[in-house]
């Protein structure tokens, strides 16, 4: 086994490489950019290198800088993780000049199926079939809107290179083509340096499975079983399971089989993705991925072996620690991503310091791999992805009940996330029927998650309550209670909250212990089973039945505001005596900037008379492409934005005026 290993990553997948390295004696270095500088990846390693500034181009996909932290720490290999440069055969070919072991399979196969017009054309010739499409090289826009016409609608235009959702989309008639090829073509260009497309025949409702496959340098190649990865939002993976629910044995011995001649048709070693969609009792190759994937811990539960350890032993010379019959699943795993952003505004990358991060506890059945801690920044140069939750039991519906016990242990402050969307997901009647498909996310949208006024609405009846709950000195004194008490007559105590933006809450609530009856805006909610269930300095955990509904959330109450942990979200509230008129958002037409950004374009000009709908202006964050839209016709005014303007969260970009 190598003595030194140095872990060309960051985040989660640098951490959980480090574990498994230095479980097997293998003395760790991280690299790390300015943005990075302490970040929970350096802090586990034994050795930690400053490789740049904050840019990607500038450190974490700088070869020379790595390959001199490799040389300078005395690394004797490099483990790439994913992303970055994990699928680049350069940076394989550098380390193997350099004298480093690279773990991951050999340039060759890395720069054969990097490719992804050329990587389904040596699967046809291994006899794995293929999404029906155009993987030529012309890519002039006259050949490519011919082609189109000849794969049919709807189509999807991809990037011949890279991965990740980037560089994709989805078209559903002629006319959409020019601008889907220019939009394709510019984010595949910024992400991978290469700006070649492909078009293939858009399934609509596909699933996306996939077979983990491994070989050693003594011609020995097996799989280990599927995975599906149909549960994404623009075209980046959410949830995965495996195995693969649904599908027929015949089919998945066929995904099995052409997993496997796909890998040997290129001479492949160590491990690798083979990536399918799923129609019905069809299938067709979709991609091949050269490296460890993001969802590679639910075949490890299920499985019982650790990925990234056969990764550094096959990479060292060994053979394959089992034989294709030795391979034995037990039992059904599931692994929920948690990203930086923010479901009810489209998906859009968030940021901030993580003031509180608090995981479930692990255990045999629930594992989590974080890249971060709490205390932490969450910045705007990377990947959106925060950590993992995996977890298993002994069949799916099992596991799936474990998903959500999981993530509801889960609170995050300080940054937004889509723990909210997680936690839907888990509990989707679709989702726990089996019933997963490609697009099901971005079809339902916000519609996953319950209706955002009525949550609010919810959350400050709970506010109410946390704040009418007896003081802990003296529980039973009716002077520290915060109840209706009165010494004639029924009591009624008046809480006003106000929520950002929204006009005020004012409820009434009468009642005392454990029953409650709360009036507000008309209406009247009766409480039962009201109980405290622990308390932590300003932290408050509670309990109470709400329209024979159990209902658990947290309170964090301070003077002057509550907020309220309902459901992996927070609701904060100014506690007043009187509140001023709501101000609407955008009464005004101002259009601002939804996230921390790069202006990428402007489409329109000042004077200029735009319509509803119309594209106003293209901005890119966390390496993904985001186009801003007037929400109603009128004139533009006071255009402040220009092209490579980097923007922050709310600046004002420009306004919208009626017209006159």
């Amino acid at each position: 086994m190598f003595k030194t290993l140095l872990i060309a990553n960051r985040g989660e997948i640098a951490c959980r490489i480090a574990r498994t390295a230095q479980r097997l004696g293998v003395r760790v270095v991280a690299v790390y950019s300015d943005a990075d500088a302490g970040a929970l990846h350096t802090r586990l390693a034994d050795v930690a290198v400053r490789i740049g500034p904050a840019s990607a181009q500038a450190s974490y996909l700088n070869i020379a800088a790595l390959i001199k932290a490799a040389r300078d720490s005395g690394a004797q290999a490099v483990h790439p993780g994913y992303g970055f440069l994990a699928e680049s055969a350069e940076f394989a070919q550098e380390c193997a000049g350099a004298g480093l072991v690279f773990v991951g399979p050999k340039p060759a196969a890395i720069r054969l199926m990097g490719v992804k017009d050329e990587a389904k054309r040596v699967m046809q010739g291994a006899g794995v079939p293929v999404v029906p499409g155009y993987f030529g090289t012309e890519q002039g826009d006259e050949r490519l809107a011919r082609e189109a016409q000849a794969v049919g609608f709807p189509l999807l235009i991809k990037a011949v290179a890279g991965g990740g959702g980037k560089g994709m989309r989805i078209v559903r008639e002629a006319a959409e083509v020019p601008a889907a090829l220019a939009s394709a073509r510019g984010e595949a260009e910024r992400a991978f340096g290469d700006g070649r497309v492909m078009l293939e025949r858009f399934i609509e409702r596909a699933r996306h499975v996939e077979v983990q496959v491994f070989a050693d340098a003594h011609g020995h190649c097996l799989h280990l079983l599927e995975r599906d990865c149909s549960l994404q939002r623009r075209h980046q993976k959410v949830i995965e399971e495996a195995p693969a629910p649904g599908i027929s044995q015949a089919l998945r011995a066929r995904l099995h089989a052409y997993a496997v001649a796909g890998a040997r048709a290129v001479g492949y070693e160590n491990a690798g993705t083979m990536e399918f969609v799923v129609d019905g009792e069809e299938c067709f190759f979709l991609e091949m991925n050269t490296r460890l994937q993001v969802e590679h811990p639910v075949t490890e539960m299920i499985l019982g072996i650790d990925l990234v350890e056969w990764q550094l032993r096959i990479a060292c010379g060994e053979a394959l620690p089992l034989t294709q019959d030795e391979v034995r699943a037990s039992g059904h795993a599931f692994e929920a991503r948690l990203y930086a952003e923010d479901p009810r505004r489209g998906f859009l990358p968030t940021s901030g310091r993580l003031s509180e991060l608090v995981w479930p506890a692990p255990s045999t059945r629930v594992r989590i791999d974080a890249g971060i801690a709490a205390g932490d920044s969450v910045g705007i140069h990377y990947d959106a992805l925060l950590a993992k939750l995996i977890v298993t039991a002994g069949d799916r519906d099992a596991a799936l009940a474990e998903l959500s016990r999981a993530l509801a242990a889960c609170r995050i402050d300080g940054v937004t996330t889509n723990l909210a969307a997680l936690a839907a997901l888990a509990e989707d009647a679709e989702v726990r029927a089996g019933r997963v498909f490609t697009r099901l996310i971005d079809e339902r949208g916000a519609a996953l998650l319950p209706d955002s006024a009525a949550q609010v609405r919810r959350a400050a009846v709970l506010a109410a309550l946390s704040l009418l709950a007896p003081a802990r000195s003296r529980p039973h004194s009716p002077w520290s209670c915060g109840d209706s008490w009165a010494l004639n007559g029924a009591g009624c105590a008046v809480i006003r909250l106000q929520a950002a933006g929204e006009p005020a809450h004012v409820l009434h609530a009468r009642g005392n212990a454990e029953r409650w009856r709360i009036d507000r805006d008309g209406s009247a909610i009766e409480i039962h089973d009201f109980a405290v269930t622990g308390r932590s300095g300003a932290r408050l955990q509670a309990r109470a039945r709400m329209a024979d509904r159990l209902v658990d959330w947290s309170a964090h109450i301070e003077a002057e505001r509550i907020a309220v942990w309902l459901e992996a979200e927070w609701h904060r509230f100014e506690r007043v005596s009187a509140v001023a008129d709501a101000l609407a958002a955008a009464a005004d037409g101002t259009v601002r900037a939804p996230m921390p950004g790069v202006i990428l374009a402007v489409r329109v000009a000042e004077g200029e008379r735009v319509v509803r709908g119309q594209a106003l202006i293209v901005m890119e964050a966390m390496k993904m492409e985001h186009t801003l839209s007037a929400s109603a016709a009128g004139l533009v005014r006071e255009l402040r934005a220009h092209a490579g303007q980097r923007v922050r969260d709310g600046d004002a970009l420009l306004k919208v005026s009626a017209a006159g």
